[in-house]
């Protein structure tokens, strides 16, 4: 299976350019996909730079209702009006920033597109594809979420974040789990995906939304930071991630994780091998077994000749 991140925050390779966004590019053994579609249309311009062909996307998945994941909508459906796109039934909503007000949501008829597919819920869309929502939140959601927000007629209310799901791809034995923004918490998303599917995905793309725009970090972000990363740390999972997660954040997750977490940039390659049968011996087991070996053959052969 290959990813490429066809859109993001951070300067990576081949030339793309970047944007406040997110869209990555998913091969599967039956499906080409997008899971979001960026700000703008950059994704058109960043998937010709990768050799991306986007007339063969089939399948479109939007993590949640924001104008950074779902504002390429528009300028895609127009280059390819057959994909069916797939976006929680209240994807379209009045979503706002608390700051000046700013709008956030879709780009004005996105949700009413005629390949739109609206989901609640789970949903199996074949033996590669799955989406769920309703996320449970046991662990704190991300401080940054204060300022996001939905109306209700004249007024600005906290946003719950229904809007947000999830996707999950079986593939080559293994399955992996993508989000957004995880605005319900990555810890929580990881909870919920373990009561689903009884076990930790193989491998998770999603930003952490721990980003702050004026670079400042209160003590509360700090151990949000840090008690996420040590938990993330526990799983069997490789992590990815970007965009919403913060330059800042990224690098103190990474010095808890280690090798466990990752950053994908802007024209980025991520290949996931199948999982293989049985994996060859690894030398230092091999002399170890080579050493009792001889230890036995020399007993067993010194006992003959005595």
């Amino acid at each position: 299976m290959k990813i490429i991140t066809l859109v993001e925050n951070t300067s990576g390779s081949r030339n793309c350019r970047t944007e406040h966004g997110l869209c990555l590019y998913i091969e599967t053994g039956k499906h080409r996909l997008l899971m979001d579609t960026g700000a703008s249309d950059l994704l058109l311009e960043n998937a010709a730079a990768c050799g991306v062909d986007l007339t063969k996307v089939d399948t479109v998945i939007l993590s949640h209702g924001h104008y950074d994941h779902g504002g390429g909508i528009p300028a895609f459906a127009k280059l390819n009006p057959h994909a069916k796109i797939y976006m929680h039934e209240d994807a379209a909503g009045p979503y706002f920033s608390s700051i000046g007000g700013r709008y956030l949501g879709l780009p004005e008829g996105a949700a009413e597109l005629p390949q739109v597919v609206r989901v609640k819920g789970f949903l199996k869309i074949d033996e590669e594809l799955s989406l769920f929502s309703d996320i449970p939140t046991a662990e704190p959601l991300p401080a940054s979420n204060a300022d996001l927000m939905r109306k209700e007629g004249d007024t600005l209310v906290p946003d719950d974040f229904r809007h947000e799901q999830c996707l999950v791809i079986r593939q080559g034995g293994q399955q992996i789990l993508l989000s957004g923004c995880a605005h319900h918490g990555i810890l929580n998303i990881m909870r919920h995906y373990r009561t689903l599917f009884g076990k930790d995905p193989d491998y998770v793309f999603s930003g952490f939304h721990f980003r702050r725009k004026d670079g400042h970090y209160s003590e509360e972000d700090i151990r949000t930071i840090v008690h996420t990363a040590a938990e993330l740390k526990k799983c069997r999972t490789q992590f990815y991630t970007g965009h919403c997660t913060g330059e800042k954040p990224y690098e103190a997750m990474k010095g808890i994780m280690g090798d466990k977490l990752h950053y994908i940039h802007c024209g980025d390659t991520v290949i996931i091998p199948k999982k293989g049968g049985k994996k060859g011996m690894k030398w230092h087991k091999f002399f170890a077994w080579a050493t009792v070996f001889c230890f036995c053959m020399t007993m067993i052969t010194g006992y003959e000749h005595k």
